[in-house]
């Protein structure tokens, strides 16, 4: 692989911002300010060189597998387009948030088993890393053992429990952010009969592809089954532990039930729908996740906190791109044109920190012996960053315009 020196950008270090020659060799960073040595040099004077970005949460992907409702794409133009979505934004390692459901359809078991079989089989050809968040839907249980198999495969994966079983069966008066603990024995649900729930069971149906009615029936089979869930979920946590993969808790709206995947051992709360919940995370040491997304809307679109208020809280470590991959790099910028932190610390939301979580500390930031996971980006003061070139393990993976050596 050949070895290039980056010289004249501004570079994103742990502690600052400094202009400093980076040096890249055989996938890693193998010095700063370090003779060139017979490398290729990079003349980026007047660019920002940053470390590539990690995304934790990520379900774009399903534009590109079913652009329109019931109209799907083949998978491998799906997958592919979906790479050079990810490096042409910058990001070189990608947590696609794979939801495992009982929900026929965009997000049932097969096409999660065909999206992984499909994923390994194109992995030679992709530019950065794409792996998987094995989002599962608690009260799937077909899905456990396509859990335990990705869970020992080559890419570990991530697992985020999810409970949106539970969540759609809360009768509508009761506010989804303050929704009561899902494994609740007095826990209420709505009347099936319920305009509103109805209303809200036809939108799931046609992303399923069944009538309201055959919907209902399913939730309603599956709810049938709630005392076995407990079950699973220790079971799939246990997996998960004995590979080392990294868990996480979705749409948290009670401390409880925080605590109880907590026990688990999902150390991430991805999505605290409160306050309460964010602090109650925080004083445990939990790390902090919110889409990227909210923070460029001003808010989130269901009532949640503030993603760029939790960040200046203190109650925010990572942000996701969520649904839209250009939310990661755009909400950093926003921020920082706001104030509310220097870039490097604002940085790590994107970068270092959930890396970290991930438990892939071998990047995320620019330091010798680092992989070589790299941004370049041209970003003048007031304006949008623009992304001149992303390095995912040392290789290009997105190019955009020429670069003058020396």
């Amino acid at each position: 692989m050949t070895a290039r020196v980056f010289t004249g950008a501004r570079v994103v270090l742990p502690d600052g911002i400094e202009t400093v020659s980076v040096r890249v060799e055989d996938g890693r960073i193998t010095g700063l300010d370090t003779p060139r040595d017979g490398a290729e040099v990079v003349e980026a004077r007047g660019l920002i060189l940053a470390p590539a970005l990690v995304d934790i949460h990520g379900d774009a992907f399903e534009r590109q597998m079913m652009p329109r409702p019931g109209v799907f794409f083949p998978l491998d133009t799906a997958l592919l387009e979906t790479d050079r979505q990810l490096a042409g934004n910058g990001i070189a390692t990608a947590f696609h948030a794979l939801t495992l459901s009982w929900e026929p359809g965009l997000r049932s078991v097969a096409q999660g088993t065909e999206m992984a079989d499909r994923l390994a089989a194109l992995g030679p050809r992709l530019a950065v890393e794409n792996r998987v968040q094995l989002r599962w839907e608690t009260f799937c249980f077909e899905a456990m053992p396509l859990i335990e198999a990705l869970l020992a495969g080559p890419l570990t994966p991530s697992v985020a429990f999810n409970d949106h079983t539970t969540m759609a069966l809360i009768p509508p008066d009761v506010p989804l952010q303050d929704r009561p603990f899902d494994h609740d024995p007095a826990l209420r649900i709505v009347d099936f009969s319920d305009a509103r729930f109805r209303d809200k069971m036809a939108g799931r149906a046609k992303r399923a592809g069944v009538t309201e009615a055959e919907f209902t029936a399913l939730i309603a089979c599956m709810w049938d089954r709630r005392a076995e869930v407990p079950d699973a979920i220790a079971r799939i946590a246990a997996a998960a532990r004995g590979a080392g993969a990294s868990m996480l808790s979705h749409d948290d709206s009670q401390i409880e039930t925080r605590d109880f995947y907590r026990g688990h051992g999902a150390r991430i709360s991805e999505f605290p729908m409160n306050l309460r919940v964010a602090e109650a995370a925080r004083a445990a040491g939990d790390m902090i996740v919110f889409g990227a997304p909210n923070v460029l809307r001003g808010g989130s679109h269901i009532g949640s906190p503030s993603a760029a208020e939790m960040v200046s809280a203190g109650l925010c470590d990572i942000l996701a791109s969520d649904y839209y991959y250009p939310a990661m790099l755009a909400a950093v910028a926003r921020m920082q044109a706001e104030g509310r932190a220097p870039l490097h610390a604002l940085w790590k939301l994107i970068a270092a920190n959930p890396a970290r979580a991930s438990n892939l500390p071998d990047r995320g930031e620019i330091v010798e012996g680092a992989r070589a996971d790299l941004v370049l980006l041209d970003w003048p003061e007031g304006a949008a960053p623009r992304v001149r070139m992303t390095l995912s393990g040392g290789r290009v993976a997105h190019q955009a315009g020429t670069f003058g050596g020396a």
